[in-house]
């Protein structure tokens, strides 16, 4: 599935990703930092269903689903290049998600810090004391 936005391409090919774009924009991020790899990245996007945002073929937004595409999906990953930022990119990305023949019947989860507002206007909602989580080591 693919729709242009802008002058932006975002689409569910998992053929356009492009790795090594996915982990230089994660290790600017908090929760991925300190301790992801690229051989993490490389296993992460083999093992899940990822979107991406292209201009001119280069990939600046992203963002990857953990699913047994039947019940549930955790959005995770979820980042668009800085100097994208501010043009409804991150909007725009979760409403095709949660949009997504794929994922709208599916209870969807994610675990954030500092986007709450954002999440909820495409029908997240805070569960205090639902979810628990183990750093990696």
């Amino acid at each position: 599935m693919e729709i242009n936005y802008n002058g932006f391409l975002l689409s569910d090919d998992k053929s356009l990703i492009q790795i090594d774009r996915v982990y230089e924009l994660l290790k600017q991020q908090y929760w991925t930092e300190k301790w992801i790899t690229r051989e993490m990245v490389d296993l992460s996007v083999e093992n899940s269903f990822c979107f991406g945002i292209y201009k001119d073929s280069a990939l600046i937004g992203f963002a990857r689903c953990v699913t047994d595409f039947s019940t549930l999906y955790y959005l995770a990953d979820v980042v668009i290049d800085d100097k994208y930022r501010g043009q409804g990119l991150g909007k725009i990305l979760i409403k095709f998600i949660t949009e997504h023949e794929t994922f709208a019947p599916l209870l969807g989860i994610l675990e954030t810090k500092d986007a709450h507002s954002l999440y909820e206007k495409y029908g997240f909602k805070t569960s205090r004391g639902f979810a628990m989580r183990k750093d990696p080591h």
